[in-house]
């Protein structure tokens, strides 16, 4: 994450705290994200830098006036005219960091073999909520190369207790004893 996306990510932040939206800003900035994506062509003519300022700040107004915060609209607008709007996503990245901070809230990412069914993964995340003391937000993946068991990715530290991790351990142990 850029230091850009930082300031600007934490600022928004800010101001969304004075003002008592920050879950409707966290909201509106992930459908931002996805609207654009989904129209990857709006992403280029909005950093477009040869297009003019007003013109990508009209578009803005014109697609987004009404059905998001003006504050929101007003920051994709300064994005716009830094020509920094392709920066929005780390932007929304510190953004939900600091929002998780502030409410107790931890991102972890499950990675099994295979699809983690609906009772499991109600006990994996009521557990590591236990075990962490926080609001566990549990997002799945499935990666065969797993062979079985779990990785569980957390901010700053990995728990890895799948199959193929216990073998590679197993194996480079077998490697370095003495016959």
């Amino acid at each position: 994450m850029t230091k850009t996306e930082q300031v600007y990510g934490g600022s928004l932040y800010d101001l969304a705290q004075e003002e008592g939206l920050t879950g409707v800003i966290l909201e509106e900035l992930r459908q931002v994200i996805a609207l654009f994506d989904a129209n990857p062509d709006y992403w280029r003519f909005l950093a477009t830098l040869s297009i003019s300022k007003d013109e990508r700040c009209q578009a803005l107004d014109e697609a987004l006036r009404g059905s998001i915060q003006p504050y929101l609209l007003n920051f994709l607008k300064i994005l716009c005219e830094n020509g920094t709007i392709g920066q929005l996503k780390g932007c929304a990245q510190e953004y939900r960091r600091r929002y998780n901070e502030d409410h107790g809230i931890v991102e972890v990412r499950a990675v099994t073999a295979v699809e983690l069914k609906p009772q499991l993964r109600q006990r994996l995340q009521d557990k590591l909520q236990q075990v962490l003391g926080k609001t566990v937000e549990l997002t799945c993946r499935v990666d065969p190369a797993c062979m079985g068991g779990v990785l569980l990715e957390l901010p700053g530290r990995q728990l890895d207790g799948t199959v193929k991790h216990r073998l590679d351990a197993l194996s480079a142990s077998l490697k370095t004893a003495a016959v």
